[in-house]
């Protein structure tokens, strides 16, 4: 997967807690300016968003985002499957 926004939103899937920019750019193997500036393309895309809690900000996939992305699985699956 080389893809950096597809990286950034598989890594929010497995983490619906939320994580901060630093701890994206942790798990991605990107550097944290790299990092903020897809974060910032995905939010615009209206795919992620950001809570600022306490000092942090984490950001979260956003719930229709989930199930589009459940559905297209779940089409995958069955196109297999036939």
């Amino acid at each position: 997967m080389s893809d950096p926004k597809q990286q950034i939103i598989e890594i929010l899937k497995k983490h619906p807690e939320g994580l901060t920019l630093q701890k994206i750019a942790q798990l991605t193997n990107m550097s944290r300016l790299t990092a903020t500036k897809y974060v910032h393309e995905l939010i615009g895309a209206g795919i992620i968003y950001q809570r600022k809690i306490g000092v942090a900000k984490l950001c979260y996939l956003k719930e229709r985002y989930i199930k589009l992305v459940k559905e297209e699985e779940i089409l995958e699956q069955l196109k297999k499957i036939s």
